[in-house]
């Protein structure tokens, strides 16, 4: 019974001067300090899939964040009147979100120049029609990023062309979220052509912005196809009254 208790004493005591001797790195020779950086405990690796793809997921988040925002404009939705009950300039918002959207559509595709394999070139990138994977779906992300692009310049022009030829531009928008949502919802990340997974974060996400942009659209129509019997019942309501 004492042999017992000894060893293990004796266990405890290496144990827990091993992680003594970790955790001050320690020389276990002559137990004096040794200078340098303590081991690594994690280490993250990021390619460049891996950063193209938190790249479309931001764009993905921007274009979203836009498309509601202008739907609020279109609703004239009062910050004051309603939530949060103050001043809040959300079209310089719509608009930074533009910008934004437009700045992280580039570098997503761009930084794809910088993978080895597959390899990617500029014409990849422009007219992906025959780019080394995914042909279809790339092709659909660059059509969603004319798109933008376009969206971007028509707006900071809109003075210029004028309110109705701005606004025909600017329902291309839609095409445009259609393409993106194809584009992010049924690409590879990882370009190897792997089925998908649906319940993947990045996916879940993609599909929440696809589920909130859907509704956004549809009370988008409804508010279209409302405004004209509003404008046609007050005359009528006039006209009675008198």
């Amino acid at each position: 019974m004492k042999r017992r208790v000894a060893g293990s004493s004796l266990m405890f005591h290496r144990l827990t001067g091993n992680l003594w001797e970790r955790e001050h790195h320690l020389s276990p020779d002559n137990g004096q300090l040794r200078r340098g950086p303590p081991p690594p405990i994690l280490t993250m690796n990021i390619t460049v899939l891996d950063l193209s793809a938190y790249l479309g997921l931001t764009a993905v988040a921007a274009i979203t964040l836009n498309m509601l925002l202008g739907v609020m404009m279109a609703f004239r939705y009062s910050p004051v009147r309603n939530w949060p009950h103050r001043r809040f300039n959300y079209f310089r918002l719509h608009t930074s979100t533009g910008y934004v959207a437009l700045v992280v559509t580039i570098l997503h595709p761009v930084i794809l120049l910088l993978n080895k394999s597959p390899r990617f070139r500029v014409l990849d990138l422009i007219y992906p029609v025959h780019s080394p994977k995914q042909p279809l779906e790339n092709t659909l992300g660059a059509i969603a990023f004319y798109i933008v692009a376009l969206m971007v310049v028509t707006s900071y022009f809109r003075i210029q062309l004028g309110r109705r030829t701005w606004k025909a531009f600017h329902f291309s928008v839609y095409l445009g979220a259609v393409a993106l949502f194809w584009h992010s919802l049924f690409t590879d990340p990882d370009l190897k052509g792997a089925p998908i997974d649906w319940l993947d974060g990045g996916k879940l996400f993609v599909e929440a912005c696809a589920l909130i942009i859907l509704t956004t659209i549809l009370l988008r129509w409804r508010h279209s196809r409302e405004k004209p019997l509003a404008l046609k019942q007050t005359p009528r309501q006039t006209a009675i009254s008198s």
